[in-house]
């Protein structure tokens, strides 16, 4: 035998592989311990591994599908603060167009002249009422998609709602009689009806945007935990499994030494 060669004795070569075993174990519940998951890969449970990844993947999909409802819900909530401004704008113009009746002719059409001036900021608030690059108040539409397919989604229609579309026309000669200022106000209750209809029907898209908005966070939760569940480890049981390895591996590395200690002793005889 040369010099160089190492003899094992076959309790040594036992106690050697046992140890090696204990190593293995003693890393992998380090590694569940570090990560907090018994299926860190494939080869800890193939089945468990790619079907908690499965739900991650769709709690993922369904996450940006949030994220789009959050910012469909502040595009609905920009038109509706344009609609309670221009509300308030039509009202305004509507005093103003009642006072008219018992003003003289100078006054009505100072007073037409104001109207005309709320007329602008109408058109400019309806032009501003932008979110995201969409105004449903210059009639653009929404597309707002709900599942991770698209399968699943709701079209949100927008209206034009500047002076135009509204019907609200220039004060006719300036007020100057009486019909003139009574077509005016017409016109502006028929806006306002107009726009409680469309402010009516955002709200209905809204509360169904928000409620498969709660739903989508509820199955993001459901998704997840389910994951969790196939891959988590039991830290405690880990815990435990960690005292017991490194027990087993300091009596395996004293009885891989007493094995030497033995082989030894032998050889001396010779």
């Amino acid at each position: 035998m040369a010099v160089t060669d190492i003899s094992l004795t076959s309790g040594m070569r036992s106690n050697l592989v046992s140890l090696q075993g204990t190593v293995d174990l003693l890393n992998r519940t380090q590694e569940r311990l570090a990560t907090g998951k018994k299926v860190n890969s494939p080869l800890d449970n193939a089945t468990n591994y790619f079907v908690a990844k499965s739900h991650l993947d769709r709690a993922g999909d369904l996450a940006v599908r949030k994220d789009g409802m959050s910012e469909a819900i502040q595009t609905v909530k920009a038109a509706n603060e344009g609609i309670k401004a221009i509300q308030q704008l039509i009202e305004s113009a509507k005093g103003l167009a009642q006072s008219a009746y018992s003003a003289d002719t100078t006054g009505a059409a100072t007073l037409a002249g104001q109207f005309d001036a709320i007329r602008t900021q109408i058109d400019n608030l309806a032009a501003d009422s932008r979110y995201k690059g969409t105004n449903l108040l210059n009639n653009e539409n929404l597309s707002v998609v709900f599942n991770e397919g698209g399968t699943s989604s709701l079209e949100i229609s927008g209206f034009s709602a500047d002076c135009s579309n509204l019907s609200i026309s220039a004060a006719a000669n300036n007020w100057a009689g009486t019909g003139d200022i009574g077509a005016a106000i017409t016109d502006l209750d028929a806006a306002l009806a107009t726009l409680r209809s469309n402010a009516s029907a955002l709200s209905a898209s809204m509360n169904v945007i928000t409620t498969r908005q709660e739903f989508t966070e509820g199955m993001v939760n459901i998704l997840t935990e389910g994951a969790d569940k196939l891959t988590a480890a039991d830290t405690n049981e880990e815990g435990a499994n960690m005292l017991m390895l490194q027990v087993r591996q300091a009596l395996g590395t004293t009885a891989l030494s007493l094995s030497a200690q033995a082989a030894q002793s032998v050889l001396r005889l010779f």
